[in-house]
């Protein structure tokens, strides 16, 4: 009998590691299935990054979890539906730094970041690449920023809107490097690339792997990385920081969170299973391979952050006098 009971032991722990937390999901969760929110539209890096997270979500929970994408408004229409989506676990996002912590500086929000959405964890990290026409004429940030001092205004720079990250890292360069650089809003990075490539447009602060083709082509030169280190995907490239420009750092991120008073349990469920796959090393290799690097941790860590981010960039807008008009 003893030796049945463990046989019958060992056969039941494949679908129990196959599983891992699908007991505590049902336990947890009132709602059959789990929808992702991602605030671009689908074929982007974010929409990529959702959908590997999203299958492995799944796997681990048992529950069916589908991405949904609803682009626009930089990401801030993804965000005010769910802040105020049902808060019980049915509804995640996978935010970004613009609506998280650059829209409430310049526009007014039909939700607050702070006390409308639940932080999850921290996501996804990756710096911009600040890329240049062959045809400028400039092979290194320095020379770049001696011809943008010989003719202030003289020189542009693409950005995939008015109020986003790439904007915002172009204004905190001209302020750190002492420049005149203007700003063109574009509204989307294809038409920024395009310009880019065509001459029309002086730089652009490019997602990696938008760039990456143009950059081994040789039709763009990479001047310099905007993370305060260099990864692994751009390790060829100098960081804005090391040249001459200690402690710059412009990175764009993405983070999970969930509607507010969404339960402490779910909430729970839900940090652990994201930090267990955005450090499984096959998830994080796939991540890597697309120049998004996995930082997660604790829901109180990414609320600092998110409070960090909001008041170094609010800083900036009002130095500056940045708005969307």
């Amino acid at each position: 009998m003893l030796r049945r009971r463990i046989l019958r032991t060992i056969a039941a722990l494949p679908s129990l590691a196959l599983f891992p937390c699908l007991a505590k999901a049902e336990s947890v969760f009132t709602s059959r299935t789990i929808t992702l929110v991602v605030g671009f539209a689908a074929g982007g890096g974010n929409d990529i990054a959702a959908r590997l997270i999203a299958k492995r979500l799944s796997e681990r929970l048992g529950l069916p979890v589908t991405v949904e994408n609803r682009a626009g408004a930089g990401g801030n229409i993804a965000h005010a539906y769910v802040a105020n989506a049902p808060a019980d676990g049915s509804v995640i996002l996978m935010g970004s730094i613009g609506p998280l912590a650059i829209a409430p500086h310049l526009m007014k929000l039909n939700y607050q970041p702070l006390t409308d959405l639940t932080p999850l964890t921290m996501g996804l990290v990756f710096p911009n690449v600040l890329v240049v026409p062959l045809s400028l004429g400039v092979r290194t940030l320095a020379e770049f920023i001696v011809r943008a001092k010989q003719k202030p205004g003289a020189l542009d720079y693409a950005s995939t809107g008015a109020g986003s990250s790439s904007h915002l890292t172009g204004e905190l360069f001209n302020q750190r490097a002492g420049v005149e650089i203007t700003h063109v809003p574009y509204k989307g990075g294809s038409a920024a690339m395009l310009d880019l490539l065509g001459g029309r447009i002086s730089a652009y602060y490019s997602n990696p792997s938008t760039a990456a083709p143009h950059i081994e082509s040789g039709k763009l030169i990479a001047l310099a990385s905007t993370g305060l280190s260099r990864t692994e995907s751009l390790s060829k490239i100098p960081t804005i920081a090391e040249s001459g420009y200690p402690g710059f750092d412009a990175v764009n991120w993405n983070a999970f969170v969930a509607p507010r008073e969404t339960p402490q349990k779910i909430v729970g469920v839900l940090n652990a299973e994201l930090v267990a796959i955005l450090n499984a090393p096959d998830i994080r290799e796939q991540l890597e391979s697309h120049g998004l690097t996995p930082r997660p941790g604790t829901p109180e860590a990414l609320t600092a952050y998110i409070k960090s981010q909001s008041e170094t960039w609010g800083a900036l807008i009002r130095e500056r006098k940045i708005t969307v008009s």
